[in-house]
């Protein structure tokens, strides 16, 4: 990291200021739809997860260019909360603006997402994988380029009738797993900390087998 930031100040100009890049700085991402009609959705459990993070930790989050941001301190790491406002198939264009906005490293970056493909309540840790069939995931892979980022999957079934996956995924919770998501949100806010100040590896290790 030292030489990186040599370099960079070596040829840095008048015209082309010097970029800082800070290794203690995290992007973390919840995808979803912007409107109150989306409120609450299983699609939208990643802006669930950041309003949860938010109300911890005493912040609000504040309308900027493509999304909705706020700022939390941890134990010396700074964690961008960042709700794209581009809808869920534009997601990648929110997440690139942030990215370079805040000199963020690739390494820092974390993706809150629905699956399909876990049951109801599990949650998985991965540091890349394919978008899934995911509108958000693919918008992020094509934009980027790459599909290497590391991403919380939050489990919400394939319970649906053939035909009906996307009433389905923009459908409200149940009352029997409303009733369960307040613990769910709080681990997932666990795992967004463990991420910044342990590390991808030992996030997963923690809090895959739960």
């Amino acid at each position: 990291m030292k030489i990186l930031k040599f370099i960079k100040r070596l040829f840095s100009t008048k015209e082309n200021t010097e970029i800082e890049i800070d290794d203690m700085k995290y992007l973390i991402v919840g995808l979803g739809n912007i409107g109150s009609e989306y409120d609450y959705t299983r699609h939208n459990i990643g802006f669930e997860v950041l309003d949860k993070l938010a109300e911890e930790k005493g912040v609000s989050f504040k309308t900027d260019r493509l999304g909705d941001v706020a700022t939390v301190k941890h134990k010396g790491r700074t964690f961008i909360l960042l709700k794209p406002s581009t809808y869920m198939n534009l997601s990648g264009k929110s997440v690139r603006y942030w990215l370079d906005k805040e000199n963020v490293q690739w390494e820092n970056l974390l993706v809150i997402v629905d699956d399909l493909n876990l049951p109801f309540a599990k949650l998985r840790m991965r540091g890349k994988g394919s978008d899934g069939g995911h509108n958000g995931l693919k918008s992020i892979n094509e934009i980027m380029g790459r599909n290497d980022f590391a991403r919380l999957r939050f489990g919400i079934s394939d319970e649906f009738n053939k035909g009906r996956q996307i009433d389905y995924v923009l459908g409200k919770w149940t009352d029997a797993e409303h009733e369960k998501l307040p613990e769910l949100l709080k681990t997932s806010c666990d795992i967004i900390i463990a991420f910044g100040t342990m590390g991808l590896g030992r996030a997963m290790s923690d809090f895959n087998n739960k």
